[in-house]
């Protein structure tokens, strides 16, 4: 296999035996980048120059004879909505095109300290806002598995990059779902951690009480590895956890024997494809003849997620991207003449359709007269949303579903259709709304595209999902499959 073909932990045993240096892999990943990007169109900004540099670094600690992380030397892309100091930070958006940001998100600084290398940073659905990468203020990325067909999104660069070895991981952002429904969209690993796991200091706000980032990797303990590397409490988030970091690599035992795993009815319900329901359920079947004990359970407020989310989201979005004025940094308009007109300008050419959409209905959820019918009647059902996971975490040690209700589908199909966009993410949206941990991984393939299987566990269960997560990927060979471009 070639070098960018290799999973995070294989390159690290490589790298540790001596057999490449940091430099050869990371130009591996370049030139796969140079052969690929016109078709898959991942990357908003290569740092190639950056990147050797950092690889140049990793080999002469080794030869000094310094002990190293098991990321250091390995190329890794970041969504481009992480800060980092002196490289352009877009959000894929106009508004953003030129901003520079004088600091590094918590997440970089922790991988530049563990001598990751950075090969640049990827497209996106515009400030995190969409479920197929078309929302870029840009371009659109293509799924690999099929370049006619949409990546997901909104982390649709960071999951297209990995599965077409353009990465050997990436980190993306999930509010909804928008790690895990590109993972499945693009048959790879991606993880939502918990809420607080992960410091989110550094990542460009979209919803800050859902926003949370994660890993994308090529399989399970490569998303173990990087969890690990990335969490951890920071001061500087108010929302993040001071709990002890576990090292997630420990947990991958492949024994399950006893684990019982809860299988909610309403996410198996209409709108799911018989494809992916039927894989799913073979993966749920695998998961019972490696010891685990399955039954059937019942999520019954999961079904108002989707529109409670659409109130709760755009709500924090209007909120958050309000600093986006045309003053302090990032795109302003040469039309204005005063400084309202300065203001509504910027905005109305910097903002893409999505965005300000979204901030037209968040800016009217809270609005006076409707707060309380919609943004506290919001807050109130996500309450119940939450209490119906953790009555079934009482007796259940994680609840498994599709990642989402279809394969990936053609670019534009429902660019006309937002409601069958928003759908994408129905599945996905509920494990947010509670702040709890969940995983998808490959479990099957659908007319050549990857179906996602989703692993939902407790708060600051992670140890649990990546185990479970594990057993099934061992016993399998989803995971291995690459596509051909």
């Amino acid at each position: 296999m070639e070098l960018f073909e290799l999973t995070a932990f294989e390159l690290s045993n490589k790298l540790s035996a001596g057999e490449v240096s940091a430099r050869e892999v990371t130009e591996a990943f370049l030139n796969r980048i140079s052969s690929v990007e016109d078709n898959v169109q991942a990357y908003v900004t290569v740092t190639k120059d950056e990147a050797l540099k950092q690889a140049d670094a990793v080999d002469e600690a080794r030869k000094a004879g310094e002990k190293l992380s098991p990321i250091a030397g390995i190329p890794l892309a970041l969504k481009d909505n992480m800060c980092t100091t002196g490289v352009e930070t877009t959000c894929s958006s106009k508004i953003l095109r030129g901003f520079l940001p004088p600091y590094n998100a918590t997440v970089v600084e922790k991988l530049n300290d563990a001598g990751a290398v950075v090969t640049g940073k990827v497209n996106l659905d515009e400030f995190a806002m969409g479920s197929s990468t078309e929302n870029s203020g840009f371009f659109t990325t293509h799924n690999p598995w099929d370049l006619s067909a949409v990546p997901g999104g909104s982390s649709g660069g960071s999951t297209a990059a990995v599965a077409a070895g353009e990465a050997a991981w990436a980190l993306g952002s999930d509010t909804g779902g928008s790690i895990r429904q590109p993972a499945a969209f693009c048959g790879v690993v991606g993880l939502k951690p918990t809420y607080g796991r992960v410091s989110r200091y550094g990542l460009i706000a979209f919803a800050s009480s859902l926003d949370q980032i994660g890993p994308i990797t090529r399989d399970v303990r490569d998303a173990a590895t990087l969890l690990t590397a990335i969490s951890g409490y920071d001061p500087r988030d108010s929302t993040s956890v001071n709990l002890e970091v576990p090292d997630y690599a420990r947990s991958l035992t492949g024994d399950i024997k006893g684990k019982r795993i809860g299988v909610p009815r309403e996410y198996f319900a209409q709108g799911v494809e018989g494809s992916v329901a039927d894989a799913v359920k073979a993966a749920i079947a695998k998961l019972t003849e490696l010891g685990a004990i399955a039954e059937e359970i019942s999520l019954p407020h999961s079904e108002y997620a989707l529109p409670t989310y659409y109130i709760l989201a755009p709500a924090e979005a209007s909120s958050n991207l309000a600093r986006y004025d045309g003053v302090r940094f990032g795109h302003r308009t040469a039309r204005a003449t005063n400084y309202v007109d300065l203001f509504e300008k910027t905005r109305e050419e910097g903002f893409g359709a999505e965005v300000k959409q979204r901030i037209m209905i968040g800016t009217y959820a809270l609005s006076a007269g409707y707060y309380d019918a919609f943004y506290i009647k919001a807050q109130q059902v996500r309450t119940l949303i939450k209490r119906d996971f953790d009555t079934a975490f009482e007796k259940y040690d994680a609840i498994v579903s599709p990642t989402a209700p279809t394969v990936a589908f053609p670019i534009g199909e429902r660019s006309n259709d937002p409601l069958a966009m928003k759908l994408s993410d129905v599945l996905t949206i509920p494990a947010n709304m509670a702040g709890i941990p969940a995983i998808s991984i490959p479990c099957g393939f659908s007319n050549g595209l990857p179906i996602g299987l989703q692993i939902m566990a407790p708060a600051f269960a992670e140890e649990t999902l990546l185990q479970i997560a594990y057993a099934y990927e061992q016993s399998t060979e989803w995971h291995r499959q690459r596509p051909k471009l």
